[in-house]
């Protein structure tokens, strides 16, 4: 119980700097603009959406269906809003009970010796866990971890108990519930059905290659082979109904995601899919270059036999075949058990077996290590006490490094990365065993007490290594502009782009707009660098350049609405009406199959039609505009805030006379969003026109109290006193109203307007000169309200 504690004690230490960070990269999709996480979303949503909230049968989800790791997000969301220092506790909290766990399943293949604490500490400190557990998304792997380790451990004691107690299928049970727990963690988890099969074939029954069929044929198991049967039918049936669930289809990806499987060439798509786990592999031996992302040229393609790197993928493959080779042979007649020699089973000249303190004292009553019993034929029972060797690790490492590693191969399905380090978060079980029992059996091979030290502490070493790594990184996490920053070696074209939002958002519009040309020197065709460009020129007034990035981010990706909005914006402001017009018309008919945000595509979609409506709505086209607006609020998603397009649903019909009509959607406007302004003004002077002064009046008052700063508000107010003929408070609201909007010329020529009906000639003057001043193309229309003054 020590070796758990440390073990989880370190893996909760290492990740206390973590407790401080933001959400970063993809926390932001999966959590912060997430509808499955409100708790006005009914919470069955999340059994229906995939993790990042989109149907899981819509033809752009990402098809990943983590039900229980999102209602673990909801969780949070629940107790703490959206505070990151609760998601992040949970997920420190989850990765010290994995280590636990892992310790603890090492100590039945290791025993209870100093290579278990070793196996706990490297699996506590390896430096490829950040990212599943300092990145809030990685819970998913995490979660998935610790009901896979639950459902082997299950399956450990089903295989224990078997034959001679009934409890031996309630663990069983144990074993089916926890798998499918684990993937509704994350998909990778069902392969711990797989993993559990190799330990009842390889390590409990120690049966090798060559005895597997005739065990079966002759039925000399009936118990394994029933065990294994059931394994099949359930993990069978967990992918059927994964499947199902999902819509029967796979999910697609953009080229950026995974280029390999975009390509056309056979011989690229080979090289490379083969040569990706050798660099996965690397990364678990060698954590010393990570990043957030992986994707786009981060692994440049393998086009051709004569890259050098094809020559680590003949050693990946040749190292992998060799120790399978090594954990599946006849045994040997002298081995190591527990970092003690044994011969034949028998105890060694240090007088210890195969087996514990405790069954060692028991061991003349039970068949020797090697005997018959070891391939599964007699008496399973015997076998429960007796550690597995080096051979049979060999092989469950194995297991537990490749199996649930498989569904990242592209070998079924093309996957949405090129590698993902919180992908190799269960993986790494069998790594840390693998260098752990490769440990001992040095140690156990030389004689020399020097050599067994330095091997022993060469051991500690690198756990010391990689705790520091571990550490340091996490500081990479903080926030989203150290993690861009540590991402622009890997991946500079994705790294620069996501820095530039960032910089943006903290108003570095310089260095954001710097680093945006960076990422697209890197890679010219990125849509959305393109579009943020675009964005960030549009909002300092350089719209002739914006519309040249928006025109390229189209050309790039015909369906990003939000491209088509903006430009049809900027082209509404400039005047050119028709071709805003059409603009917008094109972005309306985008539909929004195989996208990857069907919801922020939709918003877009709505957006452009409110935008649409607006602009019949300016040429006097009311009907037409009643029409869009209409059909925007038809395409409306969940998440857009709608009491902009009900008000001007409600001005439509104002401007059609019909009334009530026109009240519905002003209250409708204002049930959406109490405070929303434009609402309350224009409803106002509804009410006004319908002789309910005092509500009317009530209304301008309360827009002012939400915004005393906003000279509209007054110039409302001040035109509804002006009717009633309150001329000395009219004056005042408009002098108000000029002195906070002084730069906009409707505003200003109104509220001369009004200090001349109130008689305040010399006040109007002024602000009929300086409205004159914003306008000068109305010059003539200013003399002669000149001439009205002076007369």
């Amino acid at each position: 119980m020590i070796a758990e504690l440390v073990s989880s004690a370190l893996g909760l230490a290492l990740y206390l700097n973590t407790l401080s960070a933001d959400f970063c990269y993809d926390d932001s999709r999966a959590i912060k603009t997430n509808q499955d996480l409100l708790p006005e979303t009914p919470w069955t949503h999340i059994f229906y959406n995939d993790f990042w909230g989109t149907l899981l049968t819509h033809s752009g989800s990402h098809k990943s269906y983590r039900p229980l790791c999102t209602l673990s997000f909801r969780l949070n969301h629940a107790i703490g809003g959206l505070n990151p220092w609760s998601y992040h506790l949970v997920n420190v909290l989850l990765h010290a009970a994995v280590t636990g766990l892992f310790t603890s399943f090492s100590k039945i293949l290791l025993g209870d010796g100093y290579w278990t604490f070793m196996a706990g500490l490297m699996f506590a400190s390896h430096p490829i866990h950040t990212e599943a557990v300092a990145g809030i998304v990685g819970r998913a792997d995490v979660g998935a971890s610790l009901f896979f380790l639950l459902s082997l451990l299950c399956y450990i004691k089903h295989c224990s108990t078997r034959g001679y107690s009934a409890r031996t299928w309630g663990w069983f049970l144990g074993t089916g519930l926890c798998a499918g727990c684990s993937m509704l963690w994350k998909e990778q988890g069902v392969t711990v059905l797989a993993v559990s099969a190799v330990y009842d074939v390889f390590v409990f029954h120690r049966l090798k290659i060559r005895q597997i069929i005739p065990t079966i044929y002759k039925r000399k198991n009936l118990s394994l082979f029933l065990s294994i049967s059931l394994l099949t039918f359930w993990g069978s049936s967990l992918l059927g109904a994964r499947l199902y669930w999902m819509g029967n289809k796979p999910p697609s990806f953009s080229n950026s995601d995974n280029p390999a499987a975009d390509s056309d060439s056979l011989l690229t798509r080979t090289l490379t899919f083969f040569y990706l786990p050798t660099k996965n592999l690397w990364l678990l031996l060698c954590p010393d270059t990570l990043s957030f992302d992986w994707s786009m040229d981060a692994v440049p393609l393998l086009k051709t036999v004569c890259d050098w790197r094809n020559l680590h993928t003949v050693a990946f493959y040749t190292g992998l075949l060799l120790l399978a080779c090594y954990g599946l042979k006849s045994p040997n007649a002298d081995r190591e058990c527990n970092g003690k020699t044994v011969t034949n089973g028998k105890q060694n000249a240090n007088g210890h077996s195969c087996l514990s303190d405790v069954e060692y004292q028991n061991s003349e009553t039970k068949p020797s290590f090697a005997s018959k019993v070891e391939n599964g034929i007699k008496n399973d029972v015997s076998q429960r006490t007796q550690l597995p060797s080096t051979e049979n690790i060999v092989v469950l490492s194995l297991s537990l490094l490749i199996i649930p590693f498989v569904p990242a191969t592209n070998l079924f399905f093309y996957v949405g990365f090129v590698i993902a380090e919180r992908v190799l978060y269960i993986p790494s079980m069998g790594f840390c065993l693998l260098i752990t029992v490769g440990a001992r059996a040095l140690y156990v091979k030389v004689q020399k007490r020097f050599l067994k030290s330095l091997i022993f502490y060469a051991t500690a070493t690198l756990i010391v290594f990689y705790g520091l790594k571990t550490a340091i990184r996490n500081g990479d996490w903080q926030n989203e502009e150290m993690l861009y920053r540590s991402g622009i070696k890997v991946n500079p074209a994705k790294a620069w782009g996501n820095l530039g939002n960032v910089l943006k958002s903290q108003s570095k519009i310089s260095e954001a707009e710097s680093a945006y040309r960076n990422a697209l020197y890197y890679r010219s065709n990125m849509a959305d660098m393109l579009y943020n460009l675009g964005l960030l020129l549009q909002e300092n007034s350089r719209f002739a350049e914006a519309l040249h990035y928006y025109k390229l981010a189209i050309g790039s990706r015909p369906t990003l609405a939000s491209a088509y909005l903006n430009t049809g914006i900027i082209l509404m402001n400039q005047g050119r009406t028709e071709e805003a017009r059409r603009t917008f018309l094109k972005c309306s008919e985008i539909p929004d199959e195989n996208l990857k945000d069907p919801h922020a595509h939709k918003s877009s979609v709505t957006s452009c039609l409110y935008n649409l409506g607006k602009l019949y709505h300016e040429q006097g086209h009311y009907e037409e505009a009643l029409s869009v607006y209409k059909e925007a609020i038809q395409k409306m998603p969940r998440q857009f805030a709608p009491q902009s397009l009900y008000n001007m649903m409600g001005e439509a019909y104002m401007r059609l006379s019909k009334l009530p009509e026109a009240e519905h959607w002003y209250m409708e406007s204002l049930r959406s969003k109490t405070d929303h302004i434009p609402a309350h003004l224009t409803y106002g002077k509804l009410l006004a026109l319908t002789g309910r002064k005092s509500e009317a009046e009530k209304l301008f008052l309360k827009a002012i109290e939400l915004d005393p700063t906003k000279g509209n508000c007054y110039m409302h107010y001040g035109q509804f006193l002006l009717e009633e003929a309150r001329l000395i408070e009219a004056a005042e609201m408009a002098k108000k109203a000029a002195e906070l909007d002084s730069t906009e010329f409707d505003v200003v020529f109104n509220a001369a307007h009004m200090l001349r009906q109130a008689s305040l000639n010399e006040a109007a003057e002024k602000y009929y000169d300086l409205a004159a001043r914003l306008r000068p193309n109305v010059v003539g229309e200013m003399i002669h309200l000149q001439h009205i003054i002076m007369g």
